[in-house]
């Protein structure tokens, strides 16, 4: 037993340096990133994807953790004042953890917020420029509020962040032959 505990501590320390490290900032980010863009078709691209999706969730705090957590599943059940106040939280503990204001903008756009939705994008982007939901937020953002040009460009971002976004894609050749129309 004596032995162990060693062994158990070692574990241990591992487990919570790792989780520490884990956001946005992760240095595993860069090799998924590269994988990501590797790939060669969605079915590859979604393992990566999810990995990654798995990282910038990861707060590196319990507390931050537990928050996004009871945020979320308040989202999925529609009680969206309790979402807000959790994402709130979120980002008053955190403010550097990329995924508080990611959530929080998801939800300000499922709210008809959008002003407020694209400040969290904005800052989520600033904390990770590859963020390709936050981009493709900022895509239905844009489309909601009829700005097809700035709808464009983020759907693009998203694609150069992410080439295998089928929904993105569609974006994209949707809002080329609308805005080809528009010019014509």
């Amino acid at each position: 037993m004596k032995r162990l505990r060693p062994l158990l501590a070692i574990l241990v320390a591992v487990f919570f340096a790792s989780a520490a490290m884990a956001d946005q900032n992760d240095a595993r980010l860069n090799e998924l990133f590269q994988r990501l863009h590797d790939a060669d078709d969605f079915d590859e691209a979604i393992p990566i994807q999810n990995q990654i999706w798995v990282i910038w969730h990861q707060s590196g705090s319990h507390t931050v953790d537990l928050l996004m957590e009871k945020g979320l599943k308040a989202m999925e059940e529609q009680s969206f004042d309790i979402a807000l106040t959790m994402f709130n939280a979120i980002i008053e503990i955190k403010p550097e953890f990329a995924e508080g204001w990611n959530k929080r903008a998801t939800l300000n756009y499922m709210l008809g917020r959008h002003a407020d939705s694209i400040k969290d994008i904005e800052r989520t982007l600033k904390l990770e420029p590859r963020h390709f939901g936050a981009l493709s937020g900022l895509g239905l953002v844009q489309l909601a509020l009829k700005h097809h040009d700035e709808a464009l460009k983020a759907f693009k971002r998203a694609i150069d962040a992410n080439p295998h976004m089928p929904n993105a894609q569609q974006q994209i050749q949707f809002l080329e032959r609308l805005l080809r129309g528009q010019r014509a």
